[in-house]
């Protein structure tokens, strides 16, 4: 099962990320209240996946113990991951790519062995994803919008042009207000 857009965002000492709901297994929709995004690290990094729910959940695990281990540093979590993805036999099988954030930087990991910080803060995977990479760019150029309004509005806007996204927007951010 796939089909899943996620994206999330860095702006000034925040941090925002947005999942659809939805799940397709061919053209199918299977489910539309999927939840693809955690707040991981004590609350204090966003991670979203795309991709096979089962791989991404082991990716998240992975994720989190990486981030402990290195006392919640984003980079060093993530390069321990990437570097267990692309060398362990059975995690290169599996079939999903994750993106991370704190307040201050973003993070894009993969199978593959992809890891990279995007230039402006944004990231997006998924089968809407350049749609809704394209709505937060522009969003965030040229607005004030808070970034999870920015973050929620570019799933909208993938999911009015891409079949795979769905309408149905959970958003969680950085810094939490208890």
């Amino acid at each position: 099962m796939h089909g899943t857009t996620v994206i999330g965002l860095v702006r000034d000492g925040r941090a925002a990320i947005a999942g659809d709901g939805q799940l397709t297994s061919g053209n199918v929709i299977v489910k539309t209240g999927a939840r693809k995004i955690r707040v991981l690290g004590g609350d204090k990094v966003l991670a979203g996946f795309a991709g096979g729910g089962s791989d991404a959940l082991t990716l998240f695990e992975r994720f989190e113990t990486a981030l402990e281990a290195h006392r919640g540093n984003l980079t060093r979590a993530a390069i321990e991951v990437a570097r267990q993805w692309r060398s362990d036999r059975m995690l290169r099988r599996l079939e999903a790519q994750l993106i991370v954030f704190d307040t201050q930087q973003a993070m894009s990991l993969s199978g593959t062995g992809d890891l990279y910080e995007p230039d402006d803060g944004i990231l997006a995977t998924g089968s809407g994803a350049g749609y809704a990479l394209a709505a937060a760019r522009v969003l965030l150029r040229h607005t004030d919008l808070p970034v999870e309004r920015i973050a929620e509005e570019a799933i909208r806007a993938a999911s009015e042009i891409c079949i795979y996204t769905g309408g149905t927007v959970v958003v969680e951010f950085l810094p939490r207000v208890e």
